[in-house]
């Protein structure tokens, strides 16, 4: 009889042990036979099988043993079940989806998986830009990542627009595609949803520039360490990752997922001591020689995790606190010595003056492009600035000092500085504070500052401001956010209708705030459907749609007819959506008057309800700094080729 000894099996080796079927072989082979033991009279006994193995562990196997069965599996241990529990564990209980025939049964694992029980709760989506843009609203509400799921290729390659924004903007999503099935990998055969060809990687190798990590699940045997794997770098990455899972897996209950898992755990990121002790000596020097330096914050404090320690330095230093624009949001506007947004030419007023007459500089974490640089005419020099990215320090032109994490250098840093407010009383002596634009006279038209000075009271602590690309974005920074208001916008990448889907997802996440979105009419049209995917949901956000009749940040840049599009009937669009279903308020404002009657009815008695809110202003209604912002940028992008 078999002697009893503790075993452990691997998950390779279990998966083994129970597989209940093998694949279909390849086109024109024959299927193996498996090997089986026979034994004879004179043979040795067999080595501890499953069955006797299984059974010793709870009881003496019985003479009358019946032949080897595998144990069975809980039915809820599916690859479709353990994606959900990994994805609600890093805190993505919303994933937004759009239907197709390759993810069908993946998204039944992933509805099955109910969020009360440990799991997720599906969106639904009009399209799978959308869906990705809402995934990236959900990532910026600060839940841990965004998650979408939808089909092969053709719905891939339509949420890949939205991934690449996620990645320019560091931000973790994980999209997940419904694949072909496992047996059709190396069949030499042609799926639809492709391009006609027998090679069912184009949609990876396009995913590869714009996600830090690809998984292609096509067998069972490792799939929980891919998608454990692609979840894990999600975070640790703070960027978007691709899984793509053969359909015909999702739903076939496999030992490995009926383990609990290791919890996520991230090794923490440590700073190398001695550069770390190097770099602040020689900030500390730099710094504290200078007569008048100032903090600007940038967009990478958010991915460093470093804007609770840039506010503790600032605090030792008595610097001075401007902001990038696509920073705004990330340090604390009520702060005592908060001087607005640094955008050059196009800076809060007197905040550029304050920061390029400064004799040193410290930049926490900037992306410098031709946007936040307003066509590369900043009036900055690199001899004055020091340059603090996530893991690595610039002072001036001389020593970089890499592996150094930004919080742990403004943390040390901060002990070593010297109170020196003279750049803020500098501030203080030329501040002229800001007027109030002229009230409008009973029956004129509404203008598009009157529309922003009404909105700056609306704005609280339980509130959220998303802006959209175009002039929303200067609007938008002249707002005063009070203590725990949210920020968002999309400065790197710029794609014109992603706040619609992005307004879907930070709602959908933080819903102790009330998302106040800007939208331009040029935008909306791009992704508007996503509106009715809000009242389904039952969100109460407010949403002014301005309406000049076309894509006016581009008539800025470079005007011309194609910058002038079909005017809709906004409201009559929100109100189909509606249909009777769900709560949704709409009005069409065109003068004070009307504006400030439906402010009243969004915050008063339909606040429960979705506000859609038309601003119709005239063509040219624009702010002074997108002018200024639109020629200059215009001239960056119109100077004549090299000579060769």
């Amino acid at each position: 009889m078999c002697q009893l000894q503790p075993t452990y099996t691997s998950p390779t080796q279990s998966s083994q042990l129970f597989k209940t079927h093998e694949p279909s072989p390849p086109l024109g082979l024959s299927p193996t036979r498996p090997r089986i033991f026979a034994p004879t009279a004179n043979s040795p006994p067999p080595p501890c099988s499953p069955s006797t193995m299984a059974t010793a562990l709870g009881s003496l196997p019985s003479a009358s043993s019946s032949p080897t069965t595998a144990p069975s599996i809980p039915a809820n241990a599916t690859l479709g079940r353990h994606l959900a529990r990994r994805l609600a564990e890093v805190g993505a209980r919303d994933v937004f989806t759009v239907p197709g025939d390759f993810n069908l049964t993946l998204l039944d694992e992933l509805e099955a998986e109910q969020p009360s029980g440990g799991g997720v709760r599906l969106v639904g989506c009009c399209n799978e830009l959308n869906a990705a843009y809402a995934a990236d609203g959900y990532a910026r509400a600060g839940r841990g990542v965004g998650a979408c799921a939808v089909t092969f290729t053709v719905g891939g390659l339509s949420a890949i627009n939205a991934v690449a924004g996620a990645f320019s903007e560091n931000l973790p999503l994980v999209c997940v595609v419904g694949g072909p099935n496992s047996n059709d990998y190396g069949s030499n055969r042609v799926l639809h949803h492709t391009i006609g060809l027998p090679d069912f990687s184009q949609e990876l190798r396009c995913f590869q520039n714009v996600t830090c990590y690809q998984a292609v699940v096509n067998n069972l045997e490792d799939a929980h360490e891919q998608i454990d794997t692609a979840i894990s770098t999600a975070l640790k990455e703070s960027k978007p990752v691709y899984i793509s899972i053969s359909c015909n897996l999702p739903s076939i209950p496999h030992p490995t997922f009926s383990r609990h898992p290791v919890p996520f755990f991230l090794s923490p990121r440590l700073s190398n001591q001695m550069s770390l002790e190097a770099a602040v000596e020689a900030a500390a020097a730099f710094l504290n020689k200078s007569v008048k330096p100032v903090l600007v914050g940038g967009p990478k404090m958010r991915v460093a995790k470093a804007c609770k320690s840039f506010v503790e330095m600032a605090d030792a230093s008595g610097y001075p606190i401007a902001v990038m624009p696509s920073a705004k949001g990330l340090v604390p506007e009520h702060h005592s010595r908060f001087i607005g947004t640094y955008w050059g030419a196009v800076s809060t007023p007197f905040c550029a003056e304050i920061v390029e007459s400064a004799d040193a500089y410290l930049f926490a974490g900037p992306i410098f492009n031709d946007y936040s640089s307003v066509g590369y005419s900043l009036l900055i020099k690199k001899e004055k600035a020091i340059i603090v990215q996530p893991d690595r320090v610039v002072i001036g032109n001389g020593p970089a000092f890499g592996c150094i994490l930004m919080k742990d250098f403004f943390h040390a840093l901060a002990s070593r500085l010297k109170k020196n407010t003279t750049a803020y009383e500098n501030y203080s002596r030329i501040f002229v504070p800001q007027g109030e634009p002229i009230s409008s006279d009973t029956g004129e038209p509404l203008r598009v500052n009157v529309l922003f000075k009404h909105v700056q009271t609306m704005l609280s602590g339980s509130s959220a401001v998303i802006s959209e690309t175009g002039d929303s974005w200067f609007n938008c920074q002249k707002l005063k956010l009070p203590e725990g208001c949210g920020y968002e916008f999309q400065m790197q990448y710029g794609s014109i209708g992603w706040s619609v889907g992005a307004t879907l997802g930070y709602a959908q996440a933080a819903k102790d705030k009330r998302v106040i979105s800007f939208i331009g009419d040029g935008s909306f049209q791009v992704t508007a459907q996503e509106v009715s995917t809000m009242i389904r949901w039952a969100q109460n956000n407010i949403i002014f749609l301005i309406n000049n009749g076309g894509y006016t940040i581009e008539v800025e840049i470079h005007d011309g007819p194609y910058n002038i599009i079909k005017n809709w009937n906004y409201t009559g669009v929100v109100e189909a959506f509606h249909n009777g279903e769900g709560k949704c308020y709409t009005a069409k404002v065109r003068t004070e008057e009307e504006l400030k009657k439906a402010i009243e009815a969004s915050l008063g008695p339909n606040k429960d309800c979705l506000c859609f809110i038309e601003v119709i202003v005239h063509k040219d209604d624009t702010s002074k700094e997108l002018l200024e912002w639109g020629s200059r940028v215009s001239a960056a992008n119109s100077r004549p080729p090299n000579p060769q």
